[in-house]
């Protein structure tokens, strides 16, 4: 007769996993906002609509960090990961103007370790604190077989609150309105992919990122995304936005287009902002053309909020009270639809 098999032979250790929900509370716990109804452990999270709203409606986004969990994984650094998933997300719903109010994350591994897990949701609590939203829940998965036991992916999803009225719309954005950039002093999470074939050819991660940088290459690639929710949304609370645009996959030109209307363009003016130097690096060493490096990565930019003229310094104002440069980098003008690039 056979001797019994249990789950964890066959790869699935459930007592690792409770032991690593155990050490998640306290991380978990530290982000709860005040409509937060429920605790760790049940089926659901439970949250509140804040008070103050007329006729609030939810806006919900989910996302990852694409392949920058290989660049965690070289580095066997996985505290900071969390915030490049949390800021994915929240920044897409921010657009719409909506408050972040809770996140739920997505930890898929090959085999448990409680350690790294712990870490994980380290990064995740810090995106959620900066950018004012709760971590609810979760759900952790060990797949033997079907990933290698040190493979893992992070992913989640982000929903938050509006003002049903407050909501931007294409019809907004009108000529004469300027587009104000939020800068971003990284790759954020995309085109890593391309990124790392040109960057990772032979060269070790422990070397400086390029000649006179005074980081390593691995912490370049490693450098957490920028989470813009609490400025835009403070802009949102200030002065009129006719539309914000998440400068993500598609780069600006991909991402600016799904803002705009068919009756107006957008021109866009690459040399009113710095380019920080990774984003050269890659396009020399490819090399890589100035049409593909628009269209994969946000070449400094991560976030775009489109103002009336006299409402642009302002912006800019409340962007540096935030702690995020920003310029005016582009104008809306009568059109078809299309978003032009402008060199100067």
């Amino acid at each position: 007769m056979n001797s019994e098999i249990t789950y964890s032979a066959a790869g699935v250790d459930i007592d690792l996993a409770d032991e690593a929900v155990q050490r998640l509370a306290p991380h978990v716990r530290s982000t709860f906002r005040p409509e937060v109804l429920s605790d760790i452990g049940g089926f659901g999270s439970v949250v509140a609509i804040p008070n103050g709203y007329e006729e609030p409606v939810l806006v919900s986004g989910n996302d990852g960090a694409g392949t920058k969990p290989l660049i965690a994984k070289a580095l066997d650094r996985y505290d900071t990961i969390g915030i490049d998933v949390v800021a994915m997300c929240v920044d897409d719903i921010v657009t719409l103007g909506a408050e972040p109010l809770f996140f739920l994350d997505q930890i898929t591994i090959g085999r448990i370790d409680p350690d790294r897990i712990e870490q994980l949701v380290v990064g995740l609590a810090e995106g959620c604190r900066q950018a004012g939203c709760a971590l609810t829940g979760g759900e952790i998965a060990e797949h033997p077989d079907a990933m290698a036991e040190d493979e893992f992916d992070l992913s989640g999803f982000a929903v938050g609150v509006v003002e049903r009225a407050n909501i931007p719309s294409k019809s907004s954005v009108s000529t004469g309105d300027v587009l104000v950039g939020l800068a971003s002093p990284g790759l954020r999470c995309n085109g890593y992919s391309l990124a790392r074939r040109v960057l990772l050819d032979g060269r070790p991660l422990d070397q400086p990122a390029w000649a006179g940088a005074d980081s390593s290459l691995g912490e370049e690639l490693l450098r957490p995304s920028v989470i813009y929710a609490p400025a835009v949304l403070e802009v949102f609370s200030e002065l009129e936005v006719h539309a914000v645009a998440h400068i993500t996959g598609g780069g600006l030109p991909g991402n600016l287009v799904r803002i705009i209307g068919a009756d107006v363009e957008i021109r866009v003016y690459p040399s009113k902002w710095r380019t920080p130097e990774i984003f050269d690096r890659i396009a020399t060493e490819g090399p890589v053309s100035d049409g593909e490096m628009q269209k994969v990565f946000n070449l400094g930019i991560g976030m775009v909020l489109v103002v009336p003229a006299d409402q642009a310094n302002k912006t800019i104002e409340i962007a540096a009270r935030n702690g995020h440069e920003a310029w005016v980098i582009g104008d809306v003008m009568a059109g078809n639809g299309e978003v032009r690039w402008v060199n100067q």
